[in-house]
């Protein structure tokens, strides 16, 4: 078992970490509306030639070139976020998350896995 951080002072019913999980996942969530991350898609983007009329594109993953249809690639962060535990982790988390198109990468789901190890 996992050791217990010390409650978080502001909502003493949460543990430090329970509120940092909180927060990651409030920014990643904007994350997800992030205009950038939506121009490094299309970057990658290219036109489906399959016979289902109603899909568009498919992306090519930047790492094994490959093509994939939306719900088989990611977004990558090239330099990751990083944790953010405490209050100081926050500003550095918060730039490393919300970084320029140039900054990120379409990966199909196995070379993201890849990736993380």
């Amino acid at each position: 078992m996992g050791k217990r951080t010390e409650n978080f002072p502001e909502y003493p019913q949460w543990t430090q970490a329970r509120f940092f999980s909180f927060l990651r996942s409030a920014l990643r969530k904007a994350w997800q509306k992030w205009p950038p991350k939506y121009k490094a898609l299309d970057r990658q983007a290219v036109p489906y030639k399959g016979k289902d009329k109603r899909r568009k594109k498919n992306y090519i993953c930047e790492s094994c070139g490959e093509e994939f249809m939306k719900a088989e690639v990611e977004v990558d962060h090239v330099e990751p976020c990083g944790s953010l535990k405490t209050f100081e982790d926050l500003p550095g988390f918060v730039q490393r998350m919300f970084v320029g198109e140039d900054k990120l990468r379409i990966l199909c789901k196995s070379c993201h896995k890849s990736f993380g190890e």
